[in-house]
């Protein structure tokens, strides 16, 4: 039982971190990345914020 809970506990904190940032791509997003420092970015980041936010 101690480990079906431990188990249940990771998967719903995960699932509770994950539902805090807004999906790639959304007007959301967007704003947060111009925010962020641009030498904080991943080369992924870059690219969807490229992809995304400037050439809709």
């Amino acid at each position: 039982m101690t480990t079906a809970l431990k188990a249940f506990a990771a998967v719903a904190a995960l699932f509770i971190l994950t539902a805090c940032s807004p999906e790639v791509g959304s007007e959301a997003w967007c704003v947060d990345m111009e925010e962020k420092p641009k030498g904080d970015w991943t080369t992924n980041e870059a690219g969807d914020f490229a992809k995304h936010c400037i050439f809709r």
